[in-house]
């Protein structure tokens, strides 16, 4: 019984202002991106998606099916994608395994660019215009079953340990009754029969509400890595 309109930022930055600002009613926003807006402005999560019975996702270090890189170190010199300064794992993770090498992406890397979207660092390696890239698991999985071309194109050759999935967020300051309006929702959107059609074309089992402490391990990756 509203009326939606869909806003697309151009950055998870611009996304998490739109949130802060309350230019946008509620955001799906990336749990890197959800980190640094609860630290900034108390972002809240208000619901997650549940995809293949999991609440979690990962990091999938791509290459070119065609490349001999097998490892991170495989990597060093080479051209590599990240997907947003606030991406977990486009950016966050990659940049956290380094420091654990002892590396940073300026010494460790030939050169680096910013996608600002999954799709774009998958397609940038499978077209051979990037040696590698980390990407969120949920989109390469999505888009590779999309396009079969690009499954054949690319090879995942490490994987990260799980993290809270991507949530849907809402401005703290958001009114009880809207709040509660939009749990409603989302919580019951698996027993409609439209919107059970609708998750089914998105690849979501259901929605449901979020455990905090399950970005713990993002928060304590962006503090090891100085992003805050």
């Amino acid at each position: 019984g509203r009326q939606v309109e869909l806003v697309q930022g151009k950055s998870y930055t611009e996304m998490n202002a739109m949130v802060r600002a309350g230019d946008v009613s509620l955001a799906l926003v990336c749990s890197g991106a959800f980190v640094v807006g609860r630290w900034e402005f108390g972002m809240e999560a208000l619901v997650i998606p549940v995809v293949n019975g999991q609440k979690t996702y990962q990091s999938y270090l791509i290459v070119s099916s065609r490349s001999n890189v097998a490892s991170w170190e495989d990597l060093r010199q080479k051209t590599f994608a990240f997907t947003d300064p606030l991406s977990n794992t486009g950016r966050i993770v990659p940049v956290y395994i380094l420091s654990q090498m002892g590396e940073t992406p300026e010494k460790f890397f030939k050169s680096t660019i910013f996608t600002y979207s999954h799709d774009k660092s998958i397609r940038a390696v499978a077209d051979g215009l990037i040696d590698g890239a980390a990407v969120d698991s949920l989109a390469y999985d999505f888009v590779i079953k999309s396009d079969p071309t690009l499954a054949a194109r690319t090879k995942v050759i490490w994987k990260s340990p799980p993290y809270g999935i991507n949530p849907i967020v809402v401005n703290p300051n958001v009114s009880p009754e809207l709040r509660q309006k939009f749990e409603s929702v989302f919580l019951g959107m698996s027993s409609d029969p439209d919107g059970a059609e609708i998750l089914k074309n998105l690849g979501i089992d259901t929605f449901t509400k979020p455990d905090v402490a399950a970005y713990d391990t993002i928060e304590e990756m962006i503090r090891v890595t100085g992003f805050k």
